[in-house]
């Protein structure tokens, strides 16, 4: 039994915040200049009143569009930690919202930028194990509204989005090799403190350092060089053992998706194992960082344009601290 991506489809909230925007904000800042550092020119923000749970819904609806028979899904699996409740997960009240078989599976798992490669690890484990045939994977977060209107920083990169994908026993790339990992004495450097059981209610304690950077409990804090220098340091030894693993050369790799973090991090990392810049594909000036759905709306995108095929390196690293690869094996369309 093997398991492949069917199909894939993504959702963009229709806000968008532009660098233009950002710096009417923050006036020591130019747009050229932020589009210069991130490699992005804007982002779609959520409205107020939409969550993630609303955005996996647009993304799934729109996979049904292309022809995805919505009847033969038999598993649910929405990676997000913008929830719309503690419980019941949000999966289950997106199998009921989505007219699917009540016989489907279905559970929300809390991951961020390495979510998506996770959530193919596990619908890979699902087919495999012949629990499931058709496996509806859902990425949606709404990270916007845990930014400070003042975290001119976060706010440049962040976007909302989410995105859909069929995985079932054919389809256009197999899912190969995979490796995950885990270091959560890192979990301080990209938090939200507050809200959860931990600390159930607001701190208050917005603080500004002597950079003019905003550093608030109830918001989200990234601690970017710390985060920087954990991808540095985890990405290079995942990618040996994963093309190990496969059993290829560096130079079989068709296609190099990354976490879309943010232009100058992911070119960093590109010069740092020394990818073909032909071969490295970047989507991210139009709708920034969106966490867990950067990499599949990446690989929409990368559809569109017909890069899928061969070998496809998918990378994923950040909140938890966490990361995955995933090697896909794409015939051409």
């Amino acid at each position: 039994m093997k398991a492949y991506i069917k199909d894939i489809a993504y959702y963009l909230p229709k806000q968008v915040l532009t660098n233009d925007q950002i710096t009417e904000l923050f006036p020591e800042w130019s747009a050229e200049k932020v589009a210069n550092k991130v490699g992005i020119t804007e982002r779609h923000i959520s409205a107020e009143g939409e969550t993630a749970t609303d955005m996996a819904y647009e993304a799934a609806q729109r996979l049904f569009a292309q022809d995805v028979d919505k009847s033969a899904i038999d598993f649910i699996l929405l990676c997000t930690q913008s929830p719309d409740y503690f419980l019941p997960s949000s999966a289950c009240l997106l199998q009921a919202r989505l007219g699917l078989s009540k016989n489907c599976g279905a559970f929300d798992f809390n991951l961020g930028c390495s979510g998506y490669e996770y959530g193919l690890a596990v619908a890979k484990g699902l087919i495999m194990a012949g629990i499931a045939k058709n496996i509806l994977l859902l990425t949606a977060e709404t990270y916007t509204k845990y930014l400070h209107p003042l975290d001119k920083g976060n706010r440049t990169i962040f976007g909302d989005g989410a995105s859909a994908s069929l995985i079932s026993t054919e389809g256009f790339a197999e899912i190969g090799e995979i490796v995950l990992g885990t270091d959560g004495e890192g979990g301080e450097n990209l938090i939200v403190r507050t809200l959860g059981a931990r600390h159930k209610t607001l701190a208050n304690d917005t603080a500004v350092d002597e950079d003019g950077n905003v550093h608030s409990s109830d918001h989200l804090y990234m601690n970017g060089g710390n985060v920087f220098n954990f991808t540095a340091d985890v990405v290079p030894p995942m990618v040996e053992e994963i093309l190990a693993k496969s059993g290829i050369q560096q130079d079989d790799v068709d296609l190099w998706v990354f976490h879309q973090a943010n232009k100058y991090m992911i070119n960093y990392l590109r010069k740092l194992l020394d990818i073909d810049k032909d071969k490295f594909y970047l989507y991210m000036e139009h709708v920034g960082n969106t966490v867990s759905s950067t990499v599949p709306i990446a690989l929409c995108e990368a559809r569109k344009d017909d890069r899928l095929h061969g070998n496809i390196l998918l990378a994923g690293f950040g909140v938890g601290l966490s990361w995955g690869g995933v090697m896909l094996h794409a015939s051409k369309l």
